[in-house]
């Protein structure tokens, strides 16, 4: 028994913000942002978007790809760190939309490499026999929770969703996961929890360092494919195309060096989508398929880093 990626599907709110708007609304530019970060624009949801009103419309979207109904699912992993509830989780959230009941629900937190980290669980559930066909979404808001006066922070978020349906297969789909961890660098890049009963303030922002995420961000995710590849006794000439987190251009740009892979061969959408966090995987995959430049059989590493500082990656073939 193996694992494979069954459909996909993504959902971005209509809101667009451009570079053009944040000049009116702190300290920076254009070129300023384009070229630091690569990012033009982002969309930003509204208040009835909530991480699981986007995960929803985004399963839905995977569910028509891979041909299937709600009631052919027998679980919903949703990795988010911006969901509306502490409880009901978003994933209980999503199933309820889909008129789902009886099969398990829950969130994984794990800021940006949220979505690989529930693919992981996914992945493990069906090796194991616990289920045949799950749906896995990655689904942030996060711009709202950066201060709109903090520039270092305000360009690079965006919100949407993004959402897989991984199954059994006879053919081995997935070929290889890596997950990992490390908290001594975690004050770098925090979201607290506001505190209730206490006036809101400048330390309920997302906090970032921004370099120095940076330096890590690129050390980390050289580290990273090489594991995953040696996982599945591959190297970097049996890939297809990259399909990284879209945090930074720079960072994307530096490992499709390390992978000797032309950027023509590496999902980009961080230029019109900004810093989606967990959605940024599902979202540039789906961008990927429904452009038509990801085919059956391609091989793909998808990466991602994220607050925790957490790391992770699925080395498959679609």
């Amino acid at each position: 028994m193996y694992s494979r990626i069954l459909g996909t599907g993504g959902y971005l709110p209509e809101q667009v913000r451009t570079n053009a708007d944040l000049e009116r609304m702190v300290e920076t530019s254009d070129e300023w942002i384009i070229e630091r970060t690569g990012i033009k624009e982002r969309r930003i949801a509204s208040e009835q978007e909530t991480a699981a009103y986007m995960g929803t419309e985004a399963a839905k979207k995977a569910l028509e790809s891979a041909r299937l109904q709600p009631a052919d699912l027998d679980a919903v992993i949703c990795a988010t760190t911006s969901s509306q509830y502490a409880f009901p989780s978003c994933a209980c959230e999503i199933a309820g939309a889909l008129g789902l009941a009886g099969v398990p629900a829950f969130d994984v937190a794990a800021a940006c490499s949220g979505f690989s980290y529930a693919y992981a669980i996914a992945h493990a559930m069906i090796m194991s026999g616990q289920a045949q066909k799950i749906l896995v979404v990655g689904a942030d808001r996060i711009s709202h929770a950066c201060n709109p006066q903090d520039r270092t922070t305000i360009i690079l978020f965006g919100d949407g969703a993004g959402a897989a349906i991984v199954g059994a297969s006879d053919e081995q789909g997935t070929l290889a996961v890596h997950l990992s961890s490390d908290a001594k660098r975690a004050p770098l890049l925090t979201l607290p929890h506001p505190v209730r009963g206490r006036p809101s303030s400048e330390s309920d922002y997302l906090y970032m360092k921004g370099n120095e995420v940076f330096k890590q961000a690129v050390v980390i995710l050289a580290g990273l494919v090489n594991q995953t590849l040696e996982k599945a006794g591959m190297s970097d000439a049996d890939l297809d195309f990259l399909v990284p987190h879209q945090a930074n251009l720079r960072i994307i740009t530096a490992t499709a060096r390390k992978l000797h892979l032309d950027m023509s061969r590496v999902i980009v959408t961080l230029d019109k989508q900004g810093n989606t966090s967990s959605a940024s995987v599902p979202l540039a995959l789906d961008e990927g398929i429904r452009s038509g430049r990801i085919q059956r059989g391609h091989v793909l590493l998808l990466e991602s880093f994220g607050g925790g500082f957490t790391w992770g990656s699925a080395l498959i073939r679609y």
